[in-house]
């Protein structure tokens, strides 16, 4: 069976995401802001979820219209065969998104949605209640410039949920856009990486999974694997690929620091759930007293910003982060960092300066590259 999907991403990470669905055999891929559009099967969305590392949401688009009225709205949605999506007693929410459309009231566009949809299930099952009490359908209503999208959410949580963070600390980074700085990288698993303001570890655990080639969906469940129209062999069997995958020859060498003692206890604890301690080390050091050493290492780092800290101590936490990287002649620095003039802080124009969304924060990937390892 041939279905549209369509998976969302942060804002900035469309050319990550574009490389990893190339690098899983895709083609013909639409690229828009926030989103790419492919042909697929339904065992795709088994592949999708559990794989990508980079993306948000992975959806099946049901239909697209025209749709400037909500009589066109309605008669449309009512058209799809919603019995054979939802079951009978399917627990489906209808959300809504709406621009630069005559049908700019977000909650009406959701209302007449689920009339339709509630309507044709009526119809179909013979019913007049619906008791919602089983599996989980999230569907979504997007309008833009009067073209309606019928959406069907398949991850349920976001698929920055890996199932291994089961505490942060501060203001974490998503695993999504952690996952997308280290592919932005030039790092590699057979060289020294090293976050000095790791926090509870994330950009390290994830650089860990993708040296070690362990899918981001493994530990997790999804709406679609209760879908009655997606075969559960699927799953199982993709899971199965993915752990055979899974690369337990490769030692990797990853280190992160930081000063906060709660921290880093944090950030073990996250370690463990996944078993890669012989390849990650976390430790309490102040980036003052770091002493790094090796050639051809990368840095790749969140250092604090914002409301998580005052003007003079990011100042000065952003010059030491420079005085450390003139220290390291052949390394490459990747800094994520809300902060305009992390340059002028750091003593040093990147040789790259990406911008990226972290939610609805605008950031700064800040690249400085080092020479290639002989």
């Amino acid at each position: 069976m041939n279905i549209k999907i369509v998976v969302n991403m942060n804002f900035g990470l469309e050319s990550v995401v574009k490389r990893e669905l190339v690098d899983l055999g895709y083609n013909n891929l639409e690229v828009n802001d926030g989103s790419i559009k492919l042909d697929g099967t339904l065992r795709d969305i088994a592949i999708l979820n559990l794989r990508l590392r980079s993306a948000e949401r992975v959806f099946i688009e049901l239909a697209s219209f025209k749709a400037e009225s909500f009589e066109e709205l309605f008669d449309n949605v009512y058209e799809l065969p919603w019995a054979d999506i939802i079951s009978k007693n399917g627990n489906f929410i209808v959300q809504g998104r709406s621009a630069k459309s005559k049908l700019f009231s977000v909650s009406d566009c959701q209302r007449i949605t689920e009339k339709a949809i509630i309507k044709k299930l009526q119809k179909t099952y013979d019913i007049d209640f619906f008791e919602k009490s089983a599996e989980r359908y999230k569907i979504e209503v997007i309008l833009f410039k009067d073209v309606a999208r019928i959406v069907l959410d398949t991850s349920g949580e976001g698929l920055h949920k890996r199932g291994y963070r089961e505490a942060s600390y501060k203001a974490p980074l998503s695993e999504t856009i952690a996952a997308g700085l280290v592919q932005l990288s030039y790092w590699r698993k057979n060289r020294i990486f090293w976050d000095p303001f790791c926090g509870s570890g994330t950009i390290a655990i994830e650089a860990a999974m993708i040296g070690k080639n362990i899918a981001p969906g493994l530990m997790r469940k999804f709406d679609f694997e209760k879908f009655f129209f997606i075969d559960e062999n699927y799953f199982k069997e993709e899971k199965a690929k993915a752990y055979g995958d899974i690369d337990y020859e490769s030692k990797l060498e990853i280190y992160g620091t930081d000063i906060s003692y709660k921290a880093i206890d944090i950030a073990k604890h996250n370690l463990e759930i996944l078993g890669l301690e012989d390849d990650v080390k976390f430790f309490v050091k102040d980036i003052a007293d770091l002493d790094i050493a090796g050639e051809y290492g990368v840095i790749i780092t969140n250092p604090p910003y914002g409301i998580r800290i005052g003007q003079a101590e990011k100042d000065q936490l952003e010059k030491e982060l420079g005085d450390l990287y003139k220290s390291l002649s052949t390394w490459s620095l990747y800094a994520i960092s809300a902060d305009e003039d992390f340059q002028k802080n750091f003593g040093k124009r990147a040789n790259r300066n990406r911008k990226l969304y972290n939610g609805r924060i605008k950031t700064y990937y800040y690249q400085y590259h080092g020479p290639a390892p002989k």
